[in-house]
């Protein structure tokens, strides 16, 4: 009799399993979707790639399930499934030896992008602000790179008390800068994107998107770099925000900002991937080798990163081992920060900060231009 209701039992968590299976296999389908099809058309697809490594993870223990059972029908079919997304796990993880030696290397630059989060300058400790603002400029500037992208970047006209783009141009020692910012009167504030080179700037432009207003920071910004005999063009982008830091998490009820949280991305990601044609589109006409930097604000299983990736190399892929999670905050978004670079140059040293300062870890690494006499 026992032995009956264990079975029983069975049988009713395998009907249920049987449910979750069609809802994986559903998932993985419009997953594969995602990076193809603009948002715009279909809203609901990018919230299918946010989710693919959590669904990587349930078909696989759901796979290890139906093997036990014996079920080679559900087994298959799912392990299948799984095996046609190879293409986008390969996005989502490093394999390469992060101190590989690159041989015959004419010119090398070191990149670094951080978005700073305005510095924590609303944090309810004021003096947290210093201490975060001197950590980020402590770290960019021992870690050396040739040129540093600030995304979300906070500075305040003088006089203040508060020095950030003239504090660290000077502690740097950036031979030249350049910025895009939105201007607040009330406060004399400037919110936006910020470069610093320590190489020679022959140009400055930006890309200009659709839809900019006084509440949006999100720009892109680009410059024309010497090295040696070599010219770079050096892109700083911050893509469309998706503005979950202004939802009052603890006043608010769950149901509202669930909903809040679900609209906020449902209109960023339809703009974001407008932005992103419009820099790709710019990229397509640059003289010079690319490299672009910054918060994408997508996963690797998106529009956005597709748009890019067809144009450039990803040189955390190239160059990197892991998962590579960028994001802290308080969207499980994994790795939303990148720097890409023409197929003519090598990536190598990809290193992600080890230890947060803003709710995004800063990256970096070297882009190397190979000697054509080899």
């Amino acid at each position: 009799m026992a032995g009956e209701n264990i079975w029983r039992r069975i049988i009713r968590f395998s009907n249920v399993m049987r449910i979750i299976s069609i809802g994986i296999i559903v998932a993985l389908l419009i997953s594969y979707f995602t990076p193809l099809v603009h948002p715009k058309n279909l809203w609901i697809l990018p919230f299918f790639g946010l989710a693919y490594p959590i669904t990587i993870v349930v078909a696989i223990l759901t796979i290890f399930y139906w093997v036990i059972l014996k079920s080679i029908r559900w087994s298959v079919v799912l392990t299948i499934l799984l095996l046609f997304g190879i293409p986008y796990m390969n996005r989502l993880i490093g394999w390469n030896d992060t101190e590989k030696k690159i041989e015959h290397v004419q010119t090398s630059i070191k990149v670094l992008s951080n978005n700073v989060q305005i510095f924590d300058l609303y944090d309810e400790n004021r003096e947290k602000k210093y201490e975060t603002r001197d950590s980020i400029f402590n770290y960019a500037i021992t870690e050396n790179p040739d040129i540093v992208c600030f995304q979300e970047f906070y500075s305040k006209d003088n006089p203040t008390d508060f020095s950030t783009y003239a504090l660290f141009r000077k502690q740097f020692g950036a031979v030249d800068s350049h910025h895009r910012f939105i201007y607040k009167k009330v406060g004399r504030q400037h919110f936006g994107v910020a470069l610093f080179s320590k190489l020679p700037i022959i140009a400055k432009g930006e890309v200009i998107f659709e839809m900019e207003d006084d509440k949006n920071y999100n720009f892109c910004i680009y410059v024309d770099v010497v090295k040696n005999t070599d010219t770079f063009r050096i892109y700083n982008v911050h893509l469309q925000s998706f503005r979950i830091s202004r939802i009052d998490y603890e006043r608010e009820e769950k149901s509202s900002v669930v909903k809040q949280l679900v609209e906020r991305l449902r209109n960023a990601y339809p703009r974001r991937a407008d932005q992103a044609l419009r820099v790709t589109e710019h990229i397509a006409t640059s003289p010079y080798p690319v490299v672009i930097c910054g918060d994408f604000n997508d996963t690797p299983v998106s529009f956005v990163y597709s748009r890019f990736a067809n144009q450039l190399k990803d040189a955390f892929l190239e160059s990197s081992s892991g998962i590579g999670s960028t994001y802290v905050g308080k969207l499980p978004a994994g790795r939303i920060d990148y720097i890409f670079h023409s197929p003519l140059l090598i990536a190598s040293d990809f290193k992600i900060q080890e230890h947060a300062i803003s709710d995004h870890r800063a990256i970096s690494c070297v882009i190397n231009k190979i000697s054509e006499n080899e």
